[in-house]
């Protein structure tokens, strides 16, 4: 088959079907779809899942019966199935199955970045993942339900803007015209795709007018607002939609901060050539298309966030300062046979919470106050820091700008770096060290 060259067996056991977290109406609409190629699949649907999909499941629960049954176990498969994302980050409990060797992969998707090592991949630069997943349907010559063809032509609607945003492609539009052909109903879509717009809503909208920052940057004219939000707020995209047309610039941001899980949620929609609003979230670890995207950090200020998005607009690669003017050095560190109890006496003598763990210089993992919460018998203590260190190690380089040092930070979730030139380790630099940066409070 040209559309994808893999074997698929008359019973697909051991083939898993899922896709990224914040689940919208393309990533169900691509999930349906694979099952239909692969009809004896499980799904594994993400627990993060967009309120309106959530909905749309809650009226289809007879059309749906996967999403009773018990999630299945990953470590247990022998095929995976992604489709709308190609990047582990975005993946849900697929910790364990990144690291496996035996894994078949399969991928369906749109955006041109990845972290998967997949078997076989399917990418075309198309407006949505559903468009990818009609060729193959379509060259089965597979019949589809006017319910199957509402969800998929909510899919294509979603990621494309009902075809206006920039990366529609004609195929797209002949997808939505195949669909239409196969009793998609635009009354039920339109009940599902309007997102919610009430009180709460509105009061998002007149905080981030009042806080808005507007200013200039490579030509381009953006308004950022950052703002507290407490409990769950739905339709924050369209939120942000109407603050761009209100603030009528290139590109608008929203930086919502959530105190009950210290977590920063940034929304971005632009509408203009050369500034990729998907490119912009992936820097800080989300994702999204060339005029809408997303990201979700972990314990980070909001203002280092509106930094980073500066800095990410700007292009801000070489920056003046590099992490060799942030690292601490000479950098404390513990031997792999060190035993633990003595590994976390100086953890507590220096006033850190992780260290470097080298051999003869270089840096062979690390250990930190986290991995001191695996032990469970005082006689662990024992045990030499080699047996419940991590490695490999995310290290960098000393030439790098502060930015990519937080990107790395946000992305694996992590407070510090050791900083490696030629194999050697040189220096380390802090979470601390990089919000210094961010807030002009370094020494001159």
């Amino acid at each position: 088959m040209d559309y994808y060259a893999c074997s698929r067996t008359e019973a697909d056991l051991g083939t898993i079907v899922t896709t990224h977290k914040n689940t919208d109406f393309d990533a169900l609409a691509s999930m349906v779809a694979a099952l239909m190629l692969y009809p004896q699949a499980e799904v594994m649907v993400p627990k993060q899942i967009n309120p309106n999909v959530r909905a749309f499941f809650s009226l289809h629960k007879d059309v749906f019966p996967w999403m009773e049954k018990p999630v299945p176990d990953p470590q247990q498969a022998e095929r995976l199935i992604v489709v709308d994302t190609s990047n582990w980050d975005r993946l849900s409990g697929m910790t364990a199955s990144r690291k496996r060797s035996d894994l078949e992969i399969l991928v369906w998707d749109h955006h041109p970045q990845s972290t998967i090592d997949a078997t076989w991949k399917c990418y075309d630069t198309v407006g949505a993942n559903i468009t990818l997943m009609l060729r193959c349907l379509k060259a089965e010559n597979k019949r589809l339900s006017p319910i199957q063809a509402t969800l998929f032509l909510a899919g294509l609607y979603e990621d494309t803007g009902q075809l206006t945003f920039s990366n529609t492609t004609a195929e797209d539009a002949y997808a939505a015209g195949y669909l239409l052909d196969q009793g998609a109903d635009l009354k039920i879509l339109s009940k599902f795709l309007r997102p919610a717009y009430g009180e709460k809503q509105k009061g998002v909208l007149f905080e981030m007018l009042k806080n808005a920052r507007r200013e200039k940057i490579n030509g381009h004219t953006i308004s950022i607002s950052k703002l507290t939000v407490a409990g769950h707020v739905d339709g924050l995209a369209l939120v942000v939609g109407m603050y761009r047309d209100i603030m009528n610039v290139d590109a608008a941001f929203g930086v919502f901060y959530i105190p009950d899980n210290e977590r920063c949620m940034v929304i971005g929609r632009s509408d203009v050539e050369g500034l990729h609003i998907g490119d912009i979230m992936r820097g800080m670890g989300g994702g999204g298309h060339p005029g809408a995207g997303s990201a979700m950090l972990r314990q980070v200020n909001p203002d280092a966030v509106v930094e980073m998005i500066c800095g990410l607009i700007g292009g801000n690669q070489q920056a003046s300062v590099q992490i060799s003017d942030l690292m601490s050095f000479p950098v404390h560190t513990v031997n792999p046979d060190m035993p633990m109890t003595d590994a976390a006496k100086l953890m507590r003598s220096k006033g850190c919470t992780g260290l470097p763990v080298a051999e003869d210089g270089k840096l062979v993992g690390m250990i930190s106050r986290r991995d001191f919460q695996k032990l469970r018998k005082d006689s662990q203590l024992k045990a030499p820091v080699k047996a419940y260190m991590r490695y490999p190690v995310e290290t960098i380089d000393p030439g790098k700008s502060p930015l990519q040092a937080a990107r790395i930070m946000i992305r694996q979730d992590i407070g510090r770096l050791p900083v490696v030139e030629e194999d050697r380790l040189i220096g380390i630099v802090t979470r601390s060290d990089v919000m210094c940066y961010f807030y002009d409070l370094l020494p001159e």
